[in-house]
């Protein structure tokens, strides 16, 4: 079985998943789709000053399907609800190495256990402070470690710069 990349309607990815996984009970679909996937990935924002983690879709309009590709499954998956196409050149479904595929799915249990932040930021952009000691004060991103989560910010306090490090969370965007 190889995997292939099905092009769904943008935002029905869930419901496309789960017509395919009711056509797999109904029907002799399930001889041929070993696995449905749809590529998410945990992310942290921060709404209404607490920090919440979200799931959201890194590939939205596309899902990830293991199947036994031919005439008959790919009629069962094409006429599914809410699936509009295969990727791949012309009409036909190109398949996907498993370095691509080990790729997308180690991407998705990485951020299970450490969730990857909603906003990135760059050097020398002007944030605001919301959370902690130094709140309400304006500073300029100096360093920015994303594997981490966190940022150096430099702080004028009493007319000096003081750096400061603090999570992604506790800042906002200007």
């Amino acid at each position: 079985m190889d995997w292939f990349v099905l092009h769904t309607q943008t935002g029905a990815e869930e419901r496309a998943k789960a017509g395919i996984e009711r056509r797999m009970q109904q029907t002799a679909l399930k001889t041929y789709v070993e696995e449905v996937v749809v590529p998410t990935e945990q992310v942290s924002e921060v709404r209404n000053g607490k920090k919440r983690i979200t799931t959201r879709r890194f590939f939205p309009g596309y899902i990830l399907i293991k199947m036994d590709m031919n005439k008959e499954s790919w009629y069962l998956i094409k006429t599914t609800p809410g699936v509009t196409s295969f990727i791949g050149p012309g009409r036909q479904p190109q398949r996907l190495s498993e370095s691509e595929v080990n790729n997308i799915l180690k991407r998705t249990v990485e951020t299970e256990s450490k969730p990857s932040p909603k906003v990135s930021f760059e050097l020398s952009e002007p944030v605001r402070i919301t959370q902690g000691p130094f709140g309400n004060f304006n500073g300029t991103v100096t360093e920015v470690y994303p594997d981490r989560g966190k940022l150096k910010v430099s702080v004028p306090v009493f007319g000096r710069a003081t750096l400061v490090e603090l999570e992604y969370w506790q800042v906002e965007k200007i």
